[in-house]
């Protein structure tokens, strides 16, 4: 049985640090100044995850983004406690408010290795996807996913690059932006 949805997370704890002259109707750049901040940007976005939305994470080794996902399931109702990253075994399923597949691509070295892990067969309404190292996905990718890059500025400051892509992941960004910067 799913547990309740949690509350969303109070406006004052999200990492909303200044603009970027990069923000766009499609693109929202934000300031991430701590894991914490990292974890909450993630709890954000699982708290306003409908089900059938992908996010694609990328950046480089210790972004972030294994982190990022931990909040995305505590929004989702998940311990954050039980997420690790499937590094090895490639994907994890959760359940909570929705099912969550976190599926991690760093070792896939081609197409038909990444064919063969059937990904695809995760993608649904009741579920949402998120993907770390989803730049190894190439041309096999959904044609609708939130893509969120995370780059290191200084030691532990992020900088994280919100991009939809196709409306369902429009919708969450706009509803992620909305509701967090009132």
């Amino acid at each position: 049985m799913p547990l309740d949805k949690p509350s969303p997370p109070p406006n004052h704890d999200l990492p909303l640090h200044g603009q970027s002259p990069r923000n766009s109707e499609d693109t929202w750049v934000t300031t991430l100044r701590s894991l914490k901040a990292t974890e909450a940007l993630g709890q954000a976005i699982g708290y306003r995850l409908h089900g059938g939305e992908i996010i694609a994470l990328t950046g480089q080794l210790g972004a972030g983004k294994t982190v990022l996902t931990k909040g995305i399931a505590s929004g989702l109702g998940i311990s954050p406690d039980q997420v690790t990253s499937p590094t090895f075994t490639i994907i994890h399923e959760y359940s909570g408010q929705l099912r969550l597949i976190h599926a991690d691509l760093y070792r896939i070295n081609s197409h038909d290795e990444l064919r063969s892990i059937g990904l695809e067969d995760y993608y649904g309404a009741s579920t949402a996807v998120v993907i770390e190292w989803a730049d190894r996905m190439g041309p096999e990718f959904s044609q609708d996913y939130l893509q969120i890059h995370l780059a290191h500025t200084q030691r532990y400051i992020r900088l994280a690059t919100l991009t939809a892509h196709g409306p369902l992941s429009h919708a969450l960004l706009q509803r992620l932006r909305t509701e967090t910067q009132t």
